[in-house]
């Protein structure tokens, strides 16, 4: 794969969204903003098509908030307690949760997933506060669409205005993203949110 050339990443991307964006439901280092912000641009380029790229990208983000409610919601989070990587995983989630507050009203779980590490924190508390499982998953589809349609536009903004190859484009992309993203983080996390409603993980293991 020539990944310096669009049309080896048109053929690509479309297998390329579904796991990278399931995968950011629980490790928000996944880039997936960047892989759908690149189906975007490609999508300007005239590779890929814009409707498709919203759509994969919305279902891979409804199904992972789901499945990461879920397993809150019937309180299997200990069971990432049994491997090393996944106490680091169920810290992280600690973590995440400790600094977006522990608010799973409806407007924020579909917003918080434009702030860093909110989608994760807002489902995770949504589960262990029993959300009715309707309610979040209604809004979770919503916040998806919503989610999906912004960094596929900006994808495709910054491809339109700029005329540059697709890659450059999706790096404009990516850093006006993560401007907005920080703006909006600033705004909505002036009040702290409160502890951690997730059990602590215990010590990390040593490594084997």
């Amino acid at each position: 794969m020539d990944f310096g050339s669009a049309e080896s990443w048109g053929a690509a991307i479309y297998f390329w969204i579904i796991p990278v964006v399931l995968g950011d439901a629980i490790f928000p280092l996944v880039p997936s903003e960047m892989v759908v912000i690149t189906g975007g641009a490609l999508s300007a380029d005239g590779r890929t098509n814009v409707f498709l790229v919203v759509f994969l990208a919305a279902v891979a983000s409804w199904i992972g908030d789901m499945v990461v409610f879920q397993l809150f919601r019937r309180r299997l989070s200990h069971v990432l307690d049994r491997w090393a990587w996944g106490r680091k995983v169920h810290r992280g989630i600690h973590d995440a949760i400790a600094r977006a507050g522990r608010s799973s009203t409806y407007g924020t779980i579909i917003g918080a997933r434009f702030i860093p590490g909110g989608r994760l924190a807002t489902s995770a508390a949504a589960g262990i506060a029993n959300v009715a499982v309707r309610g979040f998953s209604l809004c979770a589809g919503i916040g998806a669409v919503l989610w999906a349609c912004w960094l596929v536009g900006l994808g495709y903004f910054t491809g339109s205005a700029t005329g540059l190859p697709f890659w450059a484009s999706s790096l404009i992309g990516v850093l006006l993203g993560l401007v907005v993203g920080a703006v909006v983080g600033v705004i909505a996390t002036r009040r702290r949110g409160n502890p951690s409603p997730v059990d602590e993980p215990g010590p990390l293991a040593p490594e084997a």
